[in-house]
């Protein structure tokens, strides 16, 4: 059987991110470096997005209405 790759912890990558874009934002890092760290960075974001549709459908089967899933479009606005 083929290993299943690791998921990513939500909240580490999105710490991890904001630590990168605050290295970054600095101005220290030399070009290669500033490639790496922002290659670095756009993996973490891609990370990130696939957790937050997967949790977004997970939300989606989740709400149900008389024996139907209804999907419900989500407002952050309370």
């Amino acid at each position: 059987m083929a290993a299943k790759k690791k998921a990513v912890d939500f909240e580490q990558a999105l710490q991890d991110l904001e630590g990168l874009v605050a290295t970054m934002e600095q101005g220290d890092l030399s070009l290669e470096e500033s490639l790496k760290a922002f290659e670095a960075g756009i993996k973490l974001t891609r990370d990130c997005q696939a957790q937050l549709s997967e949790a977004e459908q997970k939300v989606q089967l989740l709400l149900e209405e008389q024996g139907q899933l209804q999907a419900a479009p989500f407002s952050d606005e309370t």
